[in-house]
């Protein structure tokens, strides 16, 4: 493939043990490698980071027949999507930092390897104690998406940085936005058990063009396993920048996931009285922060990505603020409205996402596995506060409440990011 970096290795610069029998040999590539990233490489990383992702949501929509089919109850299934998320969480903090210590091409095709399997036992699952565990171990190795992002911004020119990130993200939300969908009709027509069986097709496919097309990574890091974890609190320490990027993602998932969770429930009650359905169509508003993404980047790239990062948490503030009029709406207004606002702050966090990554890779090119990993583990602890607060709100004070908590996380983000940073 064009993209390949084929080269014969000088002396002192040997091939990693698995690569020595290749002819010719892939490059080790260590941060300040430079070049140009062509299209087919970007294009690779992307459908990775996409199908990679996307194992963590082809369970939600076939959860009713997946009970009904292997006679476990709604309490139990529910437990399968938890897992997973539970997984991919435990999976960025303890694995996603083994990209600084180890070739992450390796660690990629392992996990890739490692997720297929995991897939094709969830479509054979006998029972729901066999499924949950393979749930867990989906998640678990489903973090290879945030292996990918790392090696994106290591193979790219520093000037092309911000783009490069901004489309292996597209891909990545893509995968997201596209998983339920799919799996979806295909649990309809071929039943919930083929759709594992393909998703596991789709990760081989992926390894099989990685093992081809992804060049080898030299190790930046000789800390034990231990030790690196402990890095991430030295990290933590250190560095501001990655503290304040953090902190205001942090601040912005906690609205974006309050409002994700409890809008089935609030369509469902009074005025609108509408299924799961109604609500699953709001998430094709991810689509825009798809496409948001790597014009993020590429603005990142040309201007401050602090600016990005403003621009993003106003934006989010905004759209958030603007549901505030739908009780004087009528309910198809309000439909509208709020479709709007989640077009607005699904862009407005990616966009925001897209530039703290770019300068999250920017503090320390030998450990950017470790930074995304704190960076990606506040999103998620936001996440996670989003979900559990936004339904506390909206079963204590109603709909408004959950729209001025989103508002507050919101502001609260961009005043981290207008915050001078100390000198």
């Amino acid at each position: 493939m064009s993209f390949i970096r084929a080269v014969h290795e000088p002396a002192g610069r040997g091939a990693l043990p698995s690569d020595e029998a290749r002819a010719p040999r892939l490059a080790l590539v260590g941060p300040g490698d430079s070049g140009s990233m062509s299209r087919g490489l970007r294009l690779l990383l992307a459908a990775s980071a996409g199908f990679s992702v996307a194992s963590l949501y082809y369970s939600q929509p076939m959860l009713g027949v997946m009970g009904s089919s292997i006679g476990a109850s709604d309490t139990a299934v529910g437990l399968l999507p938890t897992l997973t998320q539970l997984g991919y969480a435990l999976g960025i903090l303890l694995l996603t930092p083994l990209g600084d210590r180890f070739d992450r091409r390796r660690i990629i095709l392992i996990k890739v390897g490692l997720l297929a399997v995991a897939l094709l036992l969830s479509g054979l699952a006998p029972a729901i104690g066999p499924l949950l565990v393979v749930s867990f171990v989906v998640g678990l190795t489903a973090t290879v998406a945030q292996d990918i992002v790392p090696a994106a911004a290591t193979l790219a020119p520093e000037k092309e940085r911000g783009g490069v990130v901004g489309t292996v993200m597209t891909g990545l939300l893509l995968g997201i936005l596209l998983s339920r969908v799919v799996s979806g009709v295909v649990a309809e027509q071929l039943g919930w058990r083929a759709m594992y069986v393909m998703a596991a097709g789709s990760v081989v496919v992926i390894g099989a063009v990685v093992w081809r097309g992804l060049p080898a990574f030299r190790p930046t890091s000789t800390l034990s396993y231990g030790a690196l974890l402990g890095s991430l609190v030295s990290l933590w320490r250190k560095h501001g920048a990655l503290r304040r990027a953090a902190l205001a993602q942090g601040l912005l998932s906690v609205g974006f996931s309050a409002f994700w969770s409890t809008l089935a429930v609030m369509l469902h009650g009074a005025p609108f009285h509408l299924g799961s359905a109604a609500a699953g169509a709001f998430g094709l508003a991810g689509a825009a922060g798809a496409l948001g993404a790597p014009i993020a980047g590429r603005v990142s790239d040309r201007f401050d990505p602090e600016v990005v990062t403003r621009l993003g948490a106003g934006l989010t503030a905004v759209a958030f603020a603007a549901m505030f009029a739908s009780p004087w709406l009528q309910p198809d207004a309000r439909l509208w409205l709020f479709g709007a606002s989640a077009i607005g702050f699904d862009l407005g966090v990616q966009m925001t996402l897209v530039a703290h990554q770019t300068m999250v890779f920017g503090i320390d090119p030998a450990a950017r596995s470790r930074l995304n990993a704190v960076l990606f583990v506040c999103v998620f602890i936001g996440m996670s506060l989003g979900a559990v607060s936004g339904s506390l709100v909206l079963a204590g004070w109603g709909w408004g409440a959950v729209t001025l908590l989103a508002t507050v996380s919101a502001l609260a983000a961009l005043v981290v990011r207008l915050w001078p940073a100390a000198r």
